[in-house]
């Protein structure tokens, strides 16, 4: 068959669950990958994909294709990118998962060190705070912290092993309300709310030795933008809480003052997870090598 190319795209297809977003991590235009699905479809007569106006899916016998072909596609992408490998110098797409708090103050310096060590490698990293299956969502790997891990998967530490949340007001609200010396006593208090994209509200959990209490942030603004529930607070309409990361510059600087510190403990900092592969990409493999490399280093 003088199809390959059309096969790839109508696998690409498929695991994009639509021509859009194909499109995009292909780079290359949806009316392209039309064709040669339609190409595809009329050379096998049989039609392979269900196409609404809100879905792009597979028909039986595009399934059953799918089934068949994707073991080859993976040999031969294996194959090219073994070209590059040979020589030391992996190439193509890494496409990563990973938390906003990851992506904004963990992320930037490893990536910056591994692209500078694998110039054939191209990261793609997509930043959010809902949990996703990263495999089906199309992405070769994600980051996140140890509890929301599936236990299939493999883990490995990058970045910091140990971090902390910080609660925080600025001066002028603790003028006005008070400075709050243990956390029941914030029931008194305006608390500014984080919100994940999936809609889960971040709560705020306190440990001191054996005690352990859970606050809910009820106050005047609950957001799913951390700059404005940051903003809010420095502007003194309530207490907040979060990653040490994304208040310390604030707390540096005088405009927010921590509270409640000794309530505060650490926790496990975030993993690099990925799934059980006979062929693992090369750009994975060179990814997971240069983070056990910096966590382990010789």
């Amino acid at each position: 068959m003088n199809n390959l190319d059309d096969l790839t795209m109508f696998a690409a297809v498929v695991e994009a669950g639509g021509f859009r977003l194909a499109a995009h991590r292909n780079r290359m235009s949806a009316s392209s990958l039309s064709d040669a699905v339609r190409r595809l479809e009329d050379s096998l007569d049989v039609r392979l994909l269900n196409r609404t106006t809100r879905s792009v899916t597979p028909t039986e016998a595009g399934q059953r294709l799918l089934q068949r072909i994707r073991p080859a596609l993976a040999e031969i992408a294996e194959a090219v990118d073994g070209v590059a490998s040979d020589s030391g110098r992996p190439s193509s797409t890494l496409r990563l998962n990973v938390p906003t708090i990851v992506a904004d103050y963990i992320l930037p310096q490893i990536a910056a060190r591994f692209l500078a060590a694998h110039p054939g490698v191209r990261l793609d990293i997509v930043a959010q705070d809902s949990f996703v299956d990263v495999l089906a969502a199309g992405f070769d790997a994600g980051i996140r912290y140890e509890e929301s891990i599936a236990q299939d998967m493999i883990a490995i530490p990058i970045g910091p092993r140990r971090q902390r949340f910080a609660v925080c007001a600025a001066p002028a609200y603790l003028e006005r309300h008070g400075t709050p010396r243990h956390p029941r006593e914030l029931a008194d208090h305006a608390k500014l709310g984080y919100r994940f994209a999936g809609g889960a509200l971040s709560v705020w959990d306190f440990e001191r030795e054996t005690r352990r209490i859970r606050v809910v942030p009820d106050g005047p603004l609950i957001a799913s933008s951390w700059p404005m529930v940051r903003t809010a607070a420095i502007a003194g309409l309530g207490v907040v809480a979060g990653f040490e990361e994304h208040l310390r510059a604030e707390v540096e600087s005088g405009a927010l003052i921590r509270i409640l510190a000794d309530w505060q403990t650490d926790f496990s900092g975030p993993f690099l997870y990925y799934q059980t592969r006979r062929h693992m990409p090369p750009p994975l493999r060179a990814f997971v090598d240069f983070v056990r490399k910096a966590e382990n280093p010789a």
